[in-house]
């Protein structure tokens, strides 16, 4: 029979390992929690800065605002879960792509 101290490493042994898998398991979700970039938004961006020198832009991680004379005309995003289309929010407009727009896009767009 096993005496009660070694009952009391035993359970001290699998609190210690549990713990440790936890933290193992937290800190992995951490890393997934952190915002990831958004390829096709970045691109966009850059063709707005380059094609519309009028526009100011403020990105967010899920979207971009667009801006002129200090009014915000339009929110950018990028999901494939939403149909692609615009919608207006307020004075705004919000358009939604599924990949990176052409310059003749924006154009019509934005304008």
């Amino acid at each position: 029979m096993i005496d009660g101290i070694w009952w009391l490493v035993i359970l001290i042994v699998v609190i210690i390992a549990l713990w440790l898998v936890a933290k193992r398991r937290g800190d992995d979700k951490n890393e997934t929690l952190e915002p990831k970039t958004n390829l096709a938004l970045q691109k966009t961006a850059r063709l707005i800065e380059q094609s519309f020198a009028e526009f100011r832009l403020t990105q967010k991680p899920n979207h971009l605002i667009v801006s002129k004379s200090g009014q915000k005309i339009a929110m950018i995003t990028m999901d494939k879960k939403v149909a692609a289309g615009q919608r207006k929010l307020g004075d705004a407009l919000v358009l939604n792509y599924h990949k990176t727009p052409s310059a003749h896009e924006l154009t019509r767009d934005l304008t």
